[in-house]
């Protein structure tokens, strides 16, 4: 799926033996390359935040909090392993079959739900977070560009986020840019050998360190190399754009070798579940989904992951009693599995049978009291339930748990319409827009609340604040379609 800079390296080989300080290494950028000259943080951030926004306005991101919030728990578990821990990551699933991932400037990182269907084990998966996180914590990709600044914010942007679409299909690149210009860009944002080496090298130390099996990232990719001779032109793309050698393959092993993980790294069942929600959820049609775990569990594949994929494909086709028949099994085995009774809810939810569904809910977070999907689930059941007053108090009342995810100003924001909250409306659907990388959408939003002629002065106070806030992340020369003449914030309200 992703070209040059933002695609995956793979495995581990070895470069000039690390500093150590008392056993614990040591992870420096290579000198000679200050990142900084070229490139600020802010700017790899916002460079990241407008792809994603595109990613997200293009509906090829997978917005469920459920696999959200895997993939961020187990980014930041390895992240927390790392020598120098990011301020910000952010990391969201893409919906395409395709076996890849990528790492944006700034700390977005995105993961195909391809790659989840293809990792047969959780410390697979966690070494490619672990690689891609490794290009983030070195800041590759402000190191690779060095002496291009002719490129602006906007046009590194618009090359990155035509790699991410156009890797199917050539003309998107195009589209975006003239062919000689995106052609340049790419190749100086392609990794370098070392760049790719050192994710390599910090990677699988890292994954080391966070307690999970580094022979599963030997392991992951061997078992693609080995396909590969199989797919011809239909090769996966994290290969195409980093062909595997048995060179690297042996080294990572070497590196790998007398490192088995620990117990408390790996959760098998969580893993399972997540990557047949991943499948459900990326499907083109709920029913390709359903069949596909029909012939899993008739072929006597029918673990607790299987069943819950035919459960979600129930589920997301409207047979919401099959759903449950379905999931009655599970939740006996495994009564406090908390995406076995968000599911349950929500069947319960589509059947009107709210207070059941609050009462399931309640349950799930008297033991998972910190769990964003439970607490959102909560939330839209009492709302739901006609509550949106109390929806709205609870969330906010909850929120430091919630507040990395722009749902939850999306819900806030469905909460002020049903409760005719016309200011908190137009904040909260600006916030969402904002979290999202959309700054435009955001600012459009907090223009029509502020044409309200019933905002009081501290609603319009805390709207003007706002869009100033927002208004400071577009460029200089940004204005309204219809706004014209010197920049003046206070023209929304004419």
């Amino acid at each position: 799926m992703i070209a040059g800079a933002v695609a995956l390296g793979l495995v581990a080989s070895p470069v000039a033996s690390p500093a150590q300080t008392g056993g614990k290494e040591i992870v420096l950028p290579q000198l000679g390359e200050p990142a900084d000259v070229v490139m600020s943080p802010r700017e790899e951030f916002e460079i990241g935040s407008r792809v994603t926004a595109q990613i997200h306005a293009a509906g090829y991101a997978i917005e469920d909090p459920e696999l959200e919030d895997y993939v961020a728990q187990l980014g930041w578990h390895i992240a927390s392993h790392t020598a120098n821990t990011p301020e910000h990551l952010e990391f969201f699933v893409v919906r395409d079959p395709r076996i890849n991932a990528f790492a944006l400037p700034g700390g977005f990182m995105g993961f195909n739900a391809g790659l989840l269907m293809a990792a047969e084990t959780e410390s697979e998966l966690a070494g490619v977070v672990a690689h891609e996180l490794a290009h983030v914590t070195q800041r590759h990709i402000a190191r690779t560009i060095s002496g291009t600044r002719a490129a602006d914010i906007a046009t590194w942007a618009a090359v990155l986020a035509a790699i991410i679409a156009g890797s199917a299909a050539p003309d998107v690149v195009l589209g975006a840019l003239s062919l000689g210009q995106a052609a340049t860009l790419q190749r100086q944002i392609n990794f370098t050998r070392n760049h790719e080496l050192e994710a390599d090298r910090i990677g699988i130390g890292n994954l080391i360190d966070a307690g999970f099996d580094p022979e599963g990232m030997v392991s992951f990719f061997q078992r693609l190399e080995q396909q590969s001779r199989l797919y011809g032109s239909q090769m996966p793309e994290i290969l195409r754009t980093h062909p595997v050698n048995t060179t690297r393959i042996s080294e990572a092993r070497t590196r790998a070798a007398g490192h088995s993980g620990n117990d408390q790294a790996e959760r098998p069942l969580l893993f399972g579940l997540m990557r047949s929600r991943a499948r459900v959820l990326s499907a083109e049609r709920p029913s390709q989904a359903l069949d596909y775990f029909s012939r899993r569990i008739s072929s006597g594949n029918d673990d607790a992951a299987e069943q819950y994929g035919a459960a979600l494909a129930l589920h997301e086709l409207g047979n919401y009693a099959g759903s449950r028949e379905r999931l009655a099994p599970l939740l006996e085995a495994h009564p406090r599995q908390p995406n076995l009774q968000l599911l349950e809810a929500h069947n319960l939810r589509r059947m009107q049978r709210t207070d059941e569904a609050l009462a399931r809910l309640q349950a799930a977070l008297e033991h998972h009291p910190r769990y964003a999907p439970a607490l959102f689930a909560y939330a839209e059941t009492l709302m739901d339930d006609g509550q949106a007053d109390r929806a709205r108090q609870f969330l906010l009342d909850e929120f430091r748990h919630v507040a990395e995810f722009p749902l939850a100003h999306q819900i806030l924001a469905r909460a002020a319409r049903e409760s005719g909250d016309r200011a908190e409306l137009a904040y909260q659907s600006a916030a969402y827009s904002w979290r999202r990388g959309d700054s435009a959408t955001a600012i459009g939003q907090i223009d029509a609340g502020l044409r309200q002629a019933s905002l009081t002065e501290k609603e319009r106070a805390r709207l003007r604040s706002f869009r100033r806030e927002v208004r400071d992340t577009l460029p200089e020369n940004w204005r309204p379609e219809r706004q014209r003449g010197p920049r003046d914030d206070t023209q929304s309200e004419e």
